[in-house]
């Protein structure tokens, strides 16, 4: 489980440590930040899938992307200093951060690449020079073992993480582990429900153990659910949210329909005639009853476009995936948040913006985790 979550220098986020429970509900205002922090989320996860420069590149360049506001002091930078994007998060076992800079001028088409200065990997909650197996400077990798400190690569490039270059090189077991537990993140921010959504068409289905981000296979994803998962709990919820109705899949050469029947009507409906509630609903118990979850679990407003009644419901199915898995949840509904700190293990994040600078409301020093870069130890 993530214990903490840092960030410096992206957008509204000057300067920001999270502390993290296994359920995690961050709010806000309209413009306090809320959606750069997911996205901050989304950068860090990308470190380890190899799209670092490309998701960078689709926000417009890491230029583009740094706080442009007035630094001050008590932000804990100087604008001396060498513009750089700092991403980290610790656990209770291992964790990793990365240092983002712009990159060398040159002749190159891709000169708006980020360069990845600095980075580390560590054993325990905190990076100190007795944690640290993997560190990068530059165009040099080193890594530990129980022999010691032995040189990886003296000429990483510098748009790959170290996760590329140590996968390239007989490394320790739990680095990898490590890359392959950041790629099981999952991040969920929209589901289309308009009438050309796709998942309200028939598909060709397989065994989903994982949702698409689009929900085009959400028929294949719940028939899953009912032969390997916890169909218990999908019908439970259902019933709860839509108390006497209940899904079934039907499969027509080879193609998978999904039915809802309902209470009162003489034949089911088929997806393509739920309403926008219904189907947003069904979406995500596909997505949180994953019958393979993940690592952690981020999902972005998802009360929107959702009845204040299916609430309760959502937030019961939120709960239940927070059981196998950590979850972090944004949202702008004091009604969902309510449901969601029903749980003994969910933490409140109320975020505020103070002249342009994202910050944790009534966060003092002393409750901020503690937090060392990998360019800033010593």
């Amino acid at each position: 489980m993530l214990t903490a979550i840092a960030i410096e220098n992206y957008r509204s986020i000057v300067r920001l440590r999270l502390p993290l429970q296994q359920l995690n509900v961050i709010t806000g205002e309209n413009g306090s930040g809320k959606s750069n922090l997911y996205r901050a989320l989304r950068l860090l996860a990308s470190a380890a899938t190899n799209q670092l420069a490309a998701k960078i590149a689709a926000e417009g360049g890491l230029d583009s992307i740094f706080w442009a506001g007035i630094l001050l002091p008590e932000m804990g930078q100087s604008a001396k200093e060498p513009k750089r994007l700092r991403l980290g998060f610790s656990s209770s076992d291992f964790g990793y951060s990365m240092v983002l800079g712009l990159p060398v001028p040159s002749l190159s088409f891709f000169d708006r690449d980020p360069e990845v200065k600095f980075e580390a990997i560590w054993h325990g909650p905190q990076l100190r020079p007795a944690s640290a197996l993997a560190h990068r400077d530059g165009p040099v990798v080193q890594s530990r073992d129980a022999a010691g400190w032995k040189m990886m690569h003296h000429h990483c490039l510098p748009y790959r993480s170290i996760f590329d270059t140590l996968a390239d090189a007989k490394t320790s077991p739990e680095i990898m582990n490590l890359r392959e537990s950041m790629r099981s993140w999952r991040f969920y921010d929209h589901f289309r429900v308009d009438v050309d959504a796709p998942a309200r068409q028939a598909h060709f289905g397989s065994r989903t153990l994982v949702l698409h981000h689009d929900g085009r296979d959400l028929a294949s994803a719940l028939q899953t659910i009912a032969e390997i998962g916890d169909v218990k709990a999908l019908h439970a919820l259902i019933d709860h949210a839509f108390p006497g109705c209940r899904v079934e899949i039907h499969v027509m050469d080879g193609k998978f329909h999904l039915m809802w029947h309902q209470s009162g009507l003489r034949r089911p409906l088929n997806a393509a005639e739920l309403s926008d509630g219904t189907l947003r609903f069904l979406l995500w118990a596909a997505a949180l009853l994953t019958p393979r979850p993940p690592a952690l679990m981020v999902l972005n407003e998802p009360e929107s476009s959702l009845h204040p009644d299916l609430l309760a419901a959502l937030g019961k199915l939120i709960m239940h995936a927070a059981d196998n898995t950590q979850v972090i949840v944004v949202t702008h509904s004091s009604r969902l948040r309510a449901v969601l700190q029903q749980d003994k293990a969910c933490s409140h994040i109320p975020l505020l913006q103070q002249d342009g600078v994202t910050l944790i409301a009534d966060q003092s020093w002393l409750d901020a985790p503690a937090w060392t870069w990998p360019d800033r130890m010593r």
